[in-house]
């Protein structure tokens, strides 16, 4: 890993460190702040963990995650902590504008910035950049950072659960992304005191009985299948959102569904929020959504899971989407 040696130097003495992640931060994001967090706490730093937005509810059990302070909320807070930061970690995300308005804060400050993350096309923004596209996970990345660092021993439990939830959820428990390395990784958590059975409890059993109302709206009212492209779509309106008291986090999982039809290839789930239309994408098996994400929609991600938004009305982004599929027709439907 590049810059080893230097990072152990300056992680030597202990300083203010700030922890950041991606707006709308999903397991990995979480995951990896809060392995972060405890991990650097052992070593004698101050630290503090700032998101633009709100996590979701089903993460509500990691311990300390009420720590994290949403700059969404508490701006000054957010700002008093970042300017008086020696360091700050961007994690699970590889650019600036990945964290809306805590960018246009961090940016001219002249402490140290760290980035840790798995995304394609990393932005040259930090002054040390570990990024491994290979990778199943930023969570995966935290624990090769820590042991290369020869801290494994510092991999106590709490820090494990942490890492072991961004992988589960960004690798769909296990289905996206993986390799022989990753599951023997896997197997040093749990060998270090993770109960899988009972995070996965913890992560997929907490739904409400409007997440459910939900799921079964979407696969019945919601449902378009393309079958001359092998392709599966969700839409969901803001009337929607009204009727069914949407927050974040509630439709985590849902574009899966689209994927357990035999031949559906490619999954395409479009939600219209108040002042964008954002994108979810999934595929099986050889198919990449990337290039649709980020040659349509602004966005991008890994072969076999990304994300994207428009600025368009809901009907334009969907008609967006459908005028694409042609070009992609012998790839799905080979």
């Amino acid at each position: 890993m590049e810059y080893l040696h230097e990072i152990r130097e300056l992680l030597a003495v202990p300083k203010d460190v700030v922890i950041t992640t991606h707006r709308n931060p999903d397991g990995d994001a979480i995951g990896a702040s809060l392995a972060m967090y405890h991990y650097l706490v052992q070593l004698g730093h101050t630290v503090n963990m700032i998101s633009p937005s709100e996590y979701p509810d089903f993460l509500e059990w990691m311990q300390d995650v009420q720590r994290i302070v949403i700059f969404d909320e508490d701006p000054e807070r957010s700002k008093e902590l970042i300017e008086r930061a020696d360091l700050i970690f961007f994690l699970d995300f590889n650019a600036m504008d990945r964290i809306d308005k805590l960018g246009d804060l961090i940016t001219p400050l002249p402490c140290t910035k760290i980035m840790i993350d798995h995304h394609l096309y990393p932005e040259n923004c930090s002054d040390y950049l570990i990024s491994d596209t290979s990778a199943s996970s930023t969570c995966e990345m935290i624990f090769d950072f820590i042991d290369r660092l020869g801290d494994r021993n510092r991999i106590n439990r709490t820090v494990a659960e942490c890492i072991f939830t961004g992988i589960l959820t960004d690798t769909g428990s296990f289905k996206y992304g993986t390799s022989p390395r990753l599951f023997r990784l896997v197997a040093n958590l749990i060998e270090m005191g993770v109960d899988d059975y009972t995070l996965q409890d913890l992560i997929f059993n907490s739904l409400q009985e409007k997440h459910l109302r939900l799921l079964g709206h979407c696969l019945n009212r919601r449902m378009e299948i393309l079958e001359e492209y092998n392709t599966g779509l969700i839409v969901l309106t803001k009337d929607d959102y009204e009727r069914f008291d949407i927050k974040r986090g509630d439709t985590e999982g849902i574009v899966n569904y689209l994927l357990k039809i035999k031949n559906v290839k490619m999954a395409v789930f479009i939600m219209e929020q108040p002042t964008i239309i954002k994108l979810s994408l999934r595929s099986k098996g050889d198919f990449s959504v990337q290039e649709i994400a980020r040659k349509y929609f602004r966005g991008g991600g890994h072969k076999n899971a990304s994300g994207g938004y428009s600025f368009q009305s809901l009907r334009a982004t969907v008609k967006i989407l459908k005028d694409a599929l042609p070009e992609y027709k012998e790839k799905l439907m080979g």
